[in-house]
């Protein structure tokens, strides 16, 4: 684990007194606001399909569209919830991780509806979640059987099982907490300036959204020929 990982894992508790509402059920609510829209964000589903009319139909440049827009929205949110130092912390680190992660879910329910998934159906639901965990944690987790499968597994998988929504839910909140928590220490206090502290928040969380996006790409195999 880097550093900024380290420094999460040391911070998220105090994140989490100090941000009470950063409970598992914030997780499903980021992904119901993501998948039925919230206030100028249109419903996953209804940006994915523009993205795949201004592509003429082609799903996979469909598809790298709606992962750059959403790599440039948590850049945008990124630099603007880490500007103001260690000071805005409390009002800043959960405003960071509430809007990673709902646009994080909104791109990889953006993908997943591309690629021929039904929102609607709690394992797709259980399956974005995990995405948002990240590649590497992924694997981690199922080689301790923490997870039973990969996304595509869970998406697939013959039944849903009630107990892996919160299983999933604890996981992602776990993991934002531990990346935004570290990152803001790396950017605030290794840099001392607040304003650069906003160019590391922005450039740490779109490249994350980017490299979630591509995993959430190359893991959601097609499900329908359009």
């Amino acid at each position: 684990m880097g550093i900024v990982g380290s420094l999460g894992k040391q911070l998220a508790p105090h994140v989490q007194r100090i941000a009470p509402e950063l409970t598992t059920n914030f997780v499903q609510e980021s992904l119901h606001r993501a998948i039925h829209g919230v206030g100028p964000l249109p419903p996953a589903a209804a940006a994915a399909e523009k993205q795949l009319a201004e592509q003429h139909g082609d799903v996979e440049k469909g598809i790298h569209e709606v992962i750059e827009n959403h790599v440039r929205y948590a850049g945008a949110q990124g630099f603007v919830t880490n500007v103001g130092g260690l000071v805005t912390a409390a009002v800043a680190i959960p405003a960071n991780i509430t809007g990673l992660a709902l646009i994080q879910c909104r791109m990889v329910a953006g993908i997943a509806h591309l690629r021929g998934y039904d929102l609607t159906d709690p394992r797709v639901k259980d399956a974005i979640l995990v995405c948002i965990i990240g590649e590497d944690v992924v694997r981690r987790l199922v080689r301790k059987k923490k997870l039973p499968a990969p996304p595509m597994a869970i998406a697939t998988a013959p039944v849903h099982d009630p107990h892996l929504d919160r299983v999933v839910a604890a996981e992602v909140t776990s993991e934002l907490i531990t990346r935004v928590a570290g990152k803001r220490v790396v950017a605030t206090v290794g840099r001392r300036v607040p304003v650069v502290g906003g160019l590391v928040g922005a450039g740490a969380d779109a490249y994350t959204t980017w490299q979630i996006g591509r995993y959430a790409d190359r893991e959601l195999l097609p499900r329908t020929l359009r």
